[in-house]
């Protein structure tokens, strides 16, 4: 059996060296030698989708049966990742989103439209990797990718981004000025567009406010949804400093 850490935001370079990147990646997997089983730990925001479809595919190369275990949170390129498992397990106080891929680009018109093109091909890419691994409709991913969906184990469990719901576990959480720490991994809240409601309540010393009543029009699914959310939420964010 061999063990690997995906704990921190995915890059092709290193800046701060705490950094994952594919090439030591690569290098800690081959020093794992041959092995049976690989168990791959993630916790991560995510970061540049082409370093994560590259350990995507060195993963699904590998002849080892792979568990992912989703320590916290798998984001954006980190849920790429996840989805090289055999088997994918997640705590019921871990969580997986998934988005569209986005870039930050400065030129004229003409160049834009090469961008916007280049996003929707790198796009169709990410939604097939999801596809093998949940079986969804492409339809039913895009619709998904375009909300920014924030999955708990039990929705990810549903969906197919995930097999197995695992005991929760103890999560070291804090958030402050918009960032959140989740077992000593950095979050910066603002990258995304649709973060669960609770992970962004401002900075006070106060404890967090009791999870506010369904409104009357809200269906019974969507209420039950809505209180499996909250009730992650609150859990992740019970032991945190303010």
């Amino acid at each position: 059996v061999g063990e690997l850490l995906l704990y921190g935001e995915i890059s092709d370079f290193t800046w701060w060296g705490d950094e994952v990147t594919p090439r030591q990646f690569r290098e800690d997997l081959e020093a794992l030698g041959d092995i049976d089983e690989l168990r791959i730990y993630i916790n991560s925001p995510g970061g540049d989708v082409f370093a994560g479809q590259a350990i995507l595919s060195m993963l699904k190369r590998h002849s080892a049966y792979k568990v992912v275990y989703i320590d916290g949170l798998a984001a954006s390129a980190a849920s790429i990742v996840a989805m090289a498992g055999d088997v994918i397990r997640m705590p019921r106080n871990a969580m997986m989103m998934i988005h569209n891929v986005w870039t930050v680009v400065a030129g004229d018109a003409n160049y834009l439209r090469e961008v916007a093109d280049a996003l929707d091909r790198i796009t169709e890419s990410v939604v097939a990797a999801y596809k093998e691994k949940t079986g969804l409709d492409d339809e039913e991913i895009r619709r998904m990718m375009d909300a920014e969906t924030w999955m708990t184990a039990e929705e990810a469990v549903e969906k197919g981004f995930a097999d197995e719901i695992e005991d929760t576990r103890a999560v070291a959480a804090s958030l402050r000025n918009g960032t959140l720490v989740v077992n000593g991994q950095e979050v910066n809240l603002s990258r995304f567009k649709n973060p669960p409601k609770l992970l962004v309540v401002p900075d006070n010393d106060d404890p967090p406010k009791p999870a506010p009543q369904a409104e009357r029009g809200d269906s019974d699914a969507e209420r039950k949804r809505r209180l499996k959310l909250l009730s992650l939420e609150l859990e992740l964010l019970s032991s945190s400093s303010f």
